[in-house]
C-alpha cells in the first residue's frame, strides 16, 4: 500500500477507476456461464447498486464536503447545496440528450435524442450514464485526499473505490445477461457489458485533476458528484429495480447495499 500512497493523485484515481471498470468486466463475464437469470435477481442487483450509491453520496461525498466548506471558511450549506443541485442538473441534461434505453423497456421507449441505434447500444449507454458520476466521485475523492483536510483521507477514497467496484459487478451482469437472453453471443454480450464501464477511468482522471488544480472548489466538486449519483439512483436504478413489482426484494437489496458501503466507509475511512 505504501507504493500507492506515493503516487500522484491523478494516477491513484486512474488505477482506482481501472479497478472499478475491471469489476464491471468481471460481472459482465457471468454471461459465459449463464444465459438466463431471473428478473428478481437482476432487480436485486440494481437495487443493491442503488443502496451503495446512496450511502457513498453521503458518507464519502456530502459529509466530507460540509466539513471541508467549514474549514475553508465557506458557508457550508450554500456551497454544498449548489454543488449537489448542479450535479443533478448536469445528469438531467445528459439524460435528456444522450440516447439510451433502460432494462426491461421496449426499443420505442428509449430516452434522449431519437436515433436509429440498435437496442443493445442504447442499453449499454443507459448503464454508461450511471458510471459517469461514479468515476467522477472516485476521482474527486482521490484529488481531495491530498488537500490536507482531515475530512478527506486516502483510506476514505479507497473505501469509496471499493464500494463503487462492488456495485459495478452486478451492473456489468445487468447489461450482459439481458443481451445474451436476446440472442447475442456470449462474447458480444460481454464486450457490450464491460464497455459500459469504460467511462469511469475517464471521469475519474478529470475529477482528480480538477480538484487538485482548484482546491477552493473541493466542497462543490464532492457535492456535485453526490448530486449526480443521487439523480441516477432516483431517476433510473430504483424504478428499474422495481419495474416488475417485486418491491420487497429490491428494497431489502438496496438496504444491504447501503449497509455495505456505510461499513466500508466507516471502517476504512
Amino acid at each position: 500500500m505504501e507504493w500507492f500512497k506515493d503516487l500522484n493523485p491523478v494516477i491513484q484515481a486512474l488505477l482506482a477507476t481501472l479497478f472499478t471498470w475491471g469489476l464491471t468486466a468481471l460481472g459482465s463475464a457471468l454471461v459465459f456461464f449463464f444465459k438466463n437469470v431471473s428478473k428478481k435477481i437482476l432487480n436485486s442487483m440494481l437495487a443493491f447498486a442503488a443502496g451503495v450509491m446512496i450511502a457513498a453520496s453521503f458518507w464519502s461525498l456530502l459529509n466530507p464536503a460540509i466539513e471541508m466548506a467549514e474549514s475553508l471558511g465557506k458557508t457550508p450549506w450554500v456551497m454544498v447545496s449548489a454543488g449537489f443541485m448542479s450535479g443533478g442538473l448536469f445528469l438531467l441534461l445528459v439524460d435528456k440528450f444522450l440516447p439510451h434505453l433502460h432494462l426491461g423497456f421496449e426499443r420505442d421507449e428509449s430516452e434522449g435524442v431519437k436515433t436509429s441505434w440498435q437496442r443493445s447500444v442504447l442499453l449499454v449507454l443507459a448503464i454508461t450514464l450511471h458510471n459517469i458520476p461514479e468515476g467522477l466521485a472516485v476521482g474527486v475523492a482521490f484529488g481531495a485526499a491530498v488537500a490536507g483536510l482531515p475530512s478527506a483521507t486516502l483510506a476514505g477514497a479507497v473505501a469509496l473505490a471499493i464500494g463503487i467496484g462492488i456495485q459495478n459487478f452486478p451492473e456489468g451482469a445487468a447489461v450482459s445477461l439481458p443481451l445474451r437472453r436476446e440472442g447475442f453471443s456470449p462474447l458480444k454480450s460481454f464486450m457490450y457489458g464491460q464497455a459500459s464501464g469504460i467511462v469511469e477511468p475517464i471521469a475519474g482522471v478529470i475529477g482528480a485533476f480538477a480538484v487538485i488544480s482548484m482546491r477552493q472548489i473541493l466542497p462543490f466538486a464532492l457535492s456535485f458528484a453526490a448530486g449526480a449519483m443521487i439523480f441516477v439512483v432516483v431517476e433510473e436504478l430504483i424504478p428499474e429495480a422495481q419495474h416488475d413489482g417485486e418491491t420487497d426484494i429490491s428494497t431489502m437489496a438496496a438496504m444491504i447495499g447501503f449497509t455495505v458501503m456505510m461499513i466500508l466507509d466507516v471502517a476504512l475511512g
